[in-house]
């Protein structure tokens, strides 16, 4: 079968499409056919070792896991002796997780009992490869942050595939959202439900007197330093992708004051698969799609992530 293969931390062109043992399924685990994935920040951190903390945990000198990819969509070819939950045929979505990647690749093989729940009807392999990982980190953060009904939440980088997803479930909780973006990405992140829409390269939102309950940083452009003026008195500086300096002040803010840092990292868990499922049958959230790429532009596709210029999600498609 054909898989992205990386040998060796680095720019997009360190990946390679070869062809590698198809897996077999055990007892527990399924099949799947891959039919879509998507790129995140988090595969090209990965690929670059981006922070340098990445190789403690994947390789100093070079990648122990060497087939990126966390989120798939696909259909279940095969079942081991002991499955009982699934069966061939059935269409599937989920997440591999850090652990185990391995997505971008034509066949996966996975425990039943993983992070993996049937696809929602009407939504394409693309879309629901795609909406994994911006919906489930924003679900993790606005609880943590306990975002609440009227609440004035600000969304700094609302365009990208976090953070047009933080817009949509925040809206979806009743709370009033200000997105942050480029002028060009106005129109879109209004479409995704913001009330209001700043421009961060003409307006400085940390000057106009305004108070929010919660700042939520999608990319890891700001700082609670930076932002902690336009916090309510018991506001909420919330980021997916915090700095050195935001966990120091992290610490101390934890003793001082009753503005906070609510930060870490997100995991995918069944219980969230099952509630973006739900979202998107209700049509309560939508998947933003910037860009649809074959297997064989891999490289492209991470240029286009890199950038930091991308709408929405960047989705691969395996047919």
């Amino acid at each position: 079968m054909k898989a992205v293969v990386y040998k060796e931390y680095g720019a997009p062109e360190v990946l390679k499409i070869q062809e590698v043992v198809k897996p077999t399924p055990k007892e527990n685990e399924v099949l799947i056919k891959v039919k879509a994935s998507t790129v995140t920040t988090g595969d090209t951190r990965f690929r670059k070792a981006d922070p340098f903390a990445i190789r403690f945990f994947n390789g100093i000198i070079k990648p122990k896991k060497q087939i990126l990819g966390m989120f798939f969509s696909g259909d279940i070819v095969a079942i081991g002796t002991k499955v009982t939950k699934f069966k061939i045929g059935d269409k599937i979505f989920g997440s591999t997780g850090m652990s185990i990647f391995n997505a971008w690749a034509e066949f996966i093989c996975i425990k039943e009992d993983a992070t993996i729940t049937s696809m929602p009807v009407k939504i394409t392999y693309e879309e629901v490869a795609s909406v994994i990982f911006g919906a489930s980190t924003a679900l993790h953060f606005l609880k943590k942050a306990n975002l609440k009904k009227g609440d004035n939440i600000l969304v700094y980088a609302a365009s990208g595939a976090v953070g047009s997803a933080v817009v949509q479930i925040a809206k979806y909780y009743g709370a009033n959202v200000t997105g942050v973006c480029s002028s060009k990405n106005f129109k879109f992140v209004k479409s995704l439900g913001a009330d209001k829409v700043i421009d961060y390269t003409t307006e400085d939102f940390t000057k106009n007197d305004v108070k929010y309950e919660i700042i939520y940083d999608s990319i890891g452009k700001i700082s609670y330093k930076k932002c902690k003026n336009s916090l309510t008195h018991s506001g909420l500086f919330v980021s997916n992708n915090a700095g050195l300096g935001d966990y120091l002040n992290l610490i101390w803010t934890s003793f001082l004051g009753k503005r906070k840092i609510v930060t870490g990292v997100s995991s995918d868990n069944l219980e969230k698969l099952t509630q973006i499922k739900k979202l998107l049958e209700t049509k309560k959230i939508t998947v933003p799609i910037d860009k649809t790429y074959p297997l064989d532009q891999i490289i492209q596709a991470n240029y286009h992530v890199d950038s930091g210029h991308k709408k929405g999600n960047i989705a691969i498609s395996f047919h």
